[in-house]
């Protein structure tokens, strides 16, 4: 990307130049870290566990106290705050308000990707064009147009243009004109209450949260909870919570109950990195980190085991580090055998420690004498099935077939996705790896239509199909016995990124007798375990 952005002018695009430096620092996540010395008990998160509240009509969300206890609610009413004090569950309702007149939405969309990593890489590269930008997850991940600095319909389309002038032919402007907005409310002793936010907490820091019409499905979270928007025009349910009591929802949801105490405790010290060192992802929004596989998993308190506690407490405040810093705590459930570069899958700059490590305890494969690069090792490599960590696991190798008319349903709903003119494309003609990294995983996939080539790179190829469960695969045409093509096999391993630690190639190295900081330093080497304490 290599546009000139000269001929900007005005105040609010000055300003926004200016804070620069800042904002770069901010994106880094250096600024979400706990300071040196700060006490592990004094780190709270904001966790986001309703995403997208109100965008459905007719969203319902239901909080109750535990057995025992009360809710305490806290809103904004005129100048000053009202407290209300309930013992009784507290519904809350999503109601559409019309506005007196049309308001125009929009925002210029930048690039749309699939993962934070690869937005985050791509907002940098804007900001040292000068632009400022800011990354949202509407669905999925998104560089805007910072909208405070980009505030005018005439400032929004004189940076469109020249965007795309400048060969960025997929940013597009998001516009939708408004005449009713979403509006949560709730009942308290028979009196329904309207605002935008709303603070919730309990006498025990405890409160169960149900969703739907009839709820049936509760869970448990400890801390607080506070309603607020987002900047998709609904609202979010947050979680305020103590670190340490986030991991008791993140643990036995991630690697499970039942894994070797060694591999919990890895685990742990993991999740409790990946958690601090992500701090930014939904700053757009007003909080720190999402509950689902974007971020990590996290359910609540209602899964919690005596196991996955005593790997918490046995770890506790301790993070991975890379000279003094924390690291970016990547990991996945299965590496297919051999573990991927962070650049194997997402734009930006390396990481020293995460490089592809063989999977395994012995010596079956040398990546520095066969590449995994060649096809024809990869392959070879591919046809391997005994000695890994991961031999013994269902999604460690797998084959996968697909229709033409489904690889193509599924390329079109991408480049829908992704503002590309290749959407158009009606029939698929063939497609072919390029070329492939140094531990196997597909960089660059050609994919050949009626109306031209065009190349998935990446984690790209992981959104375009239905088939693949990571992109260490191989493809083989198929004809099923009649002429032309019939579809592709897909046929590889792992399921996941595979950057960073197994989950299930760390319970069978502590099966083996590994220690959890040994199973660290295997899949991020050069690595210390350090107290939170200790990180400046």
């Amino acid at each position: 990307m290599n546009i000139s952005f000269w001929s900007f002018s005005g105040t609010a695009i000055r300003q926004g130049c200016q804070a620069l430096p800042i904002a770069i620092f901010c994106w880094l996540g250096f600024a979400g870290t706990p300071s040196l010395g700060a006490k592990q008990s004094d780190v709270k998160l904001k966790i986001g566990i309703v995403q997208r509240f109100g965008s459905q009509s007719k969203d319902v969300l239901q909080l109750q106290p535990a057995q025992g206890d009360r809710l305490q609610l806290k809103f904004k009413q005129g100048n000053g705050r009202r407290k209300l004090v309930t013992a009784n569950p507290v519904k809350l309702e999503i109601g559409m308000q019309a506005l007196s007149q049309p308001v125009l939405d929009e925002r210029v969309v930048l690039g749309t990707f699939r993962t934070f990593e690869t937005a985050e890489d791509s907002a940098k590269r804007w900001r040292k064009q000068g632009i400022e930008v800011e990354i949202a997850q509407p669905e999925r991940w998104q560089v805007w147009a910072k909208r405070d600095v980009y505030n005018t319909p005439l400032l929004r389309r004189f940076l469109l243009d020249s965007a795309q002038a400048a060969g960025q032919k997929t940013a597009y402007i998001d516009s939708k004109i408004l005449k009713q907005v979403p509006v949560v409310s709730w009942v308290v002793d028979g009196y329904r209450y309207s605002r935008n936010r709303l603070e919730i907490s309990s006498g025990k820091n405890l409160i169960v949260v149900s969703r739907g019409q009839k709820p049936k499905n509760s869970r448990s979270y400890g801390g607080s909870l506070a309603i607020q928007p987002n900047a998709y025009g609904n609202y979010t349910l947050v979680n305020h919570v103590p670190l340490e009591t986030y991991l008791r929802g993140v643990v036995p949801y991630e690697i499970g109950t039942n894994a070797p105490m060694p591999s919990l405790e890895a685990q742990t010290i993991i999740a409790r990195t990946y958690a601090l060192r992500n701090l930014r992802r939904f700053e757009v929004d007003g909080y720190e980190l999402c509950a689902d596989t974007h971020c990590q998993v996290y359910y609540g308190l209602d899964g919690t085991s005596s196991s996955t506690d005593q790997a918490i407490a046995a770890t506790k405040g301790m993070v991975l580090t890379y000279e003094n810093q924390l690291v970016d705590a990547l990991y996945s459930s299965t590496t297919g055998g051999v573990t991927a570069a962070f650049s194997d899958v997402w734009d930006g700059e390396n990481r020293p420690y995460l490089q592809p490590v063989v999977d395994t305890p012995s010596n079956i494969w040398n990546l520095s004498a066969n590449s995994l690069s060649s096809e024809t090792n990869f392959r070879r490599f591919i046809s391997l099935k005994k000695g890994f960590n991961e031999s013994e696991w269902s999604m460690f190798r797998w084959r996968r077939e697909s229709t033409v008319e489904n690889i193509t349903k599924g390329l079109q709903k991408f480049m829908r996705v992704k503002n590309s003119p290749y959407a158009k494309f009606k029939k698929l003609q063939g497609m072919q790896v390029v070329e492939r990294s140094e531990g196997g995983r597909i960089l660059k996939l050609a994919v050949k239509t009626d109306i031209g080539t065009f190349y998935l790179h990446k984690d790209e190829v992981r959104s375009a199909f239905f088939a693949p469960k990571s992109t260490l695969f191989y493809l083989q045409a198929l004809n099923k016995g009649k002429p032309g093509l019939w579809g592709y096999a897909f046929i590889g391993g792992g399921l996941g990124h595979g950057v960073g630690l197994s989950q299930t190639g760390a319970q069978n190295l502590a099966k083996l007798g590994w220690s959890s900081d040994r199973i660290l330093q295997f899949y991020y080497p050069g690595t210390q375990i350090k107290p939170l304490s200790q990180i400046q």
